[in-house]
């Protein structure tokens, strides 16, 4: 069976859920030092004004680089109530909102602590929504790109680039129903949500098709 390495995300897009979908084994990265300005701790989404960066704030480390598992969530601003607003104004209308919203907001009602944490219950929950049967592991130790090992005698495809949100518009990708296509034309590669918001049952269908191809 093949296996990838993935970033943890903040309701990954696309590209980062197909290798879920298509079967392949996944390994999640536990042991690196926690990047600013990913999808770590970001998502984007589309509504009535376009695009939508949602961030979940996290704490300062005065020690500089810190594991990705020791992140803590900042409840600066009141970023769950700002997140959960937007969610509703860009999917409220679309076809499967109402579907999952009571699967999703239980998050939003609580302050958690652990940045990792929060998002792999968000990553766990996504998959059982979909009907993502993924075989999910995590790393023991870091290692850089290029020293990978192998696993069972199989290679691992490293894919943690995918948290970058540079590549996020310039990866392929199908276009389905989104909500506000006909005031901003189809938007690739978004969060996870939003094929989620506008597919529902479908989603799993759609990923697995893309899954050669994303």
């Amino acid at each position: 069976m093949a296996s990838v390495l993935l970033s943890a995300a903040y309701f990954a897009p696309l590209t980062w859920y197909a290798p879920m979908a298509k079967g392949d084994r996944v390994l999640v990265e536990a042991c690196e030092n926690y990047v600013k300005q990913t999808f770590r701790n970001r998502c984007i989404i589309t509504g009535p004004n376009g695009t939508q960066v949602l961030t979940i704030p996290v704490e300062k480390n005065a020690k500089g680089k810190t594991p990705i598992r020791d992140v803590r969530i900042s409840d600066h601003a009141g970023w769950r109530h700002q997140h959960w607003n937007a969610l509703e104004s860009s999917y409220g209308k679309s076809p499967f909102f109402e579907f999952y919203a009571d699967d999703l907001v239980p998050f939003y009602e609580r302050k958690p602590a652990f940045l990792f944490e929060f998002i792999e219950e968000l990553r766990q929950t996504v998959c059982r929504l979909i009907g993502i049967e993924a075989d999910v592991a995590y790393t023991d130790v870091y290692r850089p790109l290029g020293e990978i090992p192998l696993l069972q005698s199989d290679p691992i495809t490293d894919l943690r680039h995918l948290a970058e949100p540079s590549l996020q518009a310039q990866q392929p990708c199908e276009p389905y129903y989104q909500v506000f296509a006909s005031r901003h034309g189809f938007v690739p590669n978004l969060s996870i949500l939003d094929l989620l918001f506008n597919l529902g049952p479908e989603a799993l269908i759609y990923l697995t098709q893309q899954s050669n191809t994303l």
